[in-house]
Formats: C-alpha cells, structure tokens, sequence
C-alpha cells in the first residue's frame, strides 16, 4: 500500500458505532454548530444538510433514540458526507438499508468526487457505484477489473459457479425492473450524447493526423504513436455507442 499526500479519509463502519445517543440527530452532524463545513470552502446550514437526507425539522432536531433504524442509517451516511474528505472507506455500507436510503447512498457516492473504496456483498450496488472491481485470486494475487460485478464475470478466465449464484445482500423490495434506469444508468445515458459528440471529434482529429503527409516524414515512435491514437479513438467511440445503445434498450424495455 502506498499512501499519497494531503488524504483525508472518511470511513463506514458496518457496525454503525459512530452515534451518540445522548444527542440529537442535528448535534450528531453538526456538533452544536449551525453551519457545516463540506470542503473547498462550502458550507451548509445543518438543517438544509439533514433536509437532503429526507429529515424533516422535527426528526432532525429529535433525539436519536426515538428515530426509526431507516431513520438512524440515513443520519449515519448524513454524517458521514459532512466530513471533508478525499478518499470514503465503507464497510459493507448496504447492511440494513431501506430502499430509499439505498438509492440516496447510491446517488451520493456517484456524485463523490474524491476515491471511493468499499467492500459489499451487494453486486447490484457494486454495478451501479463501482468503475473498478479488486478480486482476491489465491496465492497473494489481487486482480483488478474495469467495471462493476458483472464486468467481473464477463471478464474472468474461470467462471465459478458459486460466485455466480451468490445473492447479494439487497432488499427484495428494489427489483431491477423497477420502471426506470438506476440513478447511476439514467445519469450515463444522460451525458452519452455529449461524450460521443467529443469522442467524434477526437476520432477526426486522430484520422486528420494519419492522413497528414506531413507525418511520415516524422521518427518511426511518432507514427507509431500517431496510429495507436486512431485505433484507440475509434474503440472509445463504438464502445460509447455501445453503452447507449445498451441503455436505450434498457430504458425501453423498463418502460414497457
């Protein structure tokens, strides 16, 4: 393990030992002040914060012992994301949620613009959050897949079937033919357009730069170079166009 400079670590644990029974919901964010400090200079008034976590004045300001544990789990990820940090260490996050305050984590964590590390039971969750998956392969050997749970099955060599069948630790109550795209789905198919649009013109930038003359008068590396930019463009754009077409089916076959 290598640490970097300047982390600020914000962690989860799966036991929920964080709260202070002897305080409000609003204390145990806020800590008796008014504003919290979110970071990079933003700050939010406690009770605007505790809004965006479904709390009513009332809730925020009752203590935590009269709250529901769908009450308790949202306050825990409320006080979790009012701590400046860079770098969100969760253990098993999804223990226990309710369907809203699932698809509230969910969203939290995809809008996170710092690195995310999390260990879950849940694949669902892990599809919809996660853009890499480290797999433990025996001997020592950690091995990292691009994408979520699922990416991990297409991916490796020999499928177990024990893996494949796992359930994951999500309430029945959150079918994926829920009518619509997940949050982390509905967002991708969102900004496709605009990526495509730009992955095209990279892709005529690239193929400007083959077809130039002027480049084969260049070092054999700059060709070479050149030539891996073209191929490497065209596979972001039909994996782009890929992912899109995916999702618009998706949608379709939701809505209907």
């Amino acid at each position: 393990m290598r640490l970097g400079t300047n982390l600020q670590v914000a962690y989860f644990d799966q036991h929920r030992r964080s709260l202070d029974d002897q305080r409000s919901a609003r204390d145990n964010v806020a800590g008796g002040e008014e504003f919290i400090d979110l970071g990079d200079g933003r700050q939010r008034h406690v009770m605007g914060y505790l809004q965006d976590f479904l709390f009513t004045p009332d809730r925020a300001n009752a203590p935590i012992t009269r709250l529901s544990g769908g009450e308790r789990n949202r306050l825990l990820l409320a006080q979790l994301f009012a701590r400046p940090a860079n770098l969100l260490v969760l253990d098993e996050p999804t223990n226990d949620l309710d369907v809203e305050t699932l698809e509230l984590l969910e969203e939290r964590l995809i809008d996170f613009k710092g690195t995310l590390m999390l260990v879950s039971h849940d694949r669902t969750f892990l599809d919809n959050v996660v853009t890499s998956v480290l797999v433990p392969e025996g001997d020592g050997h950690i091995g990292e897949y691009v994408g979520g749970y699922a990416d991990w099955l297409r991916q490796r060599d020999r499928p177990s079937q024990s893996a494949a069948t796992a359930q994951p630790n999500r309430p029945a109550s959150k079918p994926k033919s829920s009518g619509k795209l997940s949050y982390k789905d509905a967002r991708d198919l969102a900004q496709l357009p605009e990526q495509i649009e730009q992955l095209e013109n990279a892709l005529q930038q690239a193929s400007d730069r083959v077809n130039d003359p002027a480049l084969y008068q260049q070092s054999a590396d700059d060709i070479q170079a050149a030539t891996t930019a073209l191929a490497q463009a065209e596979a972001a754009l039909a994996s782009a166009f890929e992912r899109w077409e995916a999702l618009e089916a998706e949608r379709e076959r939701l809505s209907s």
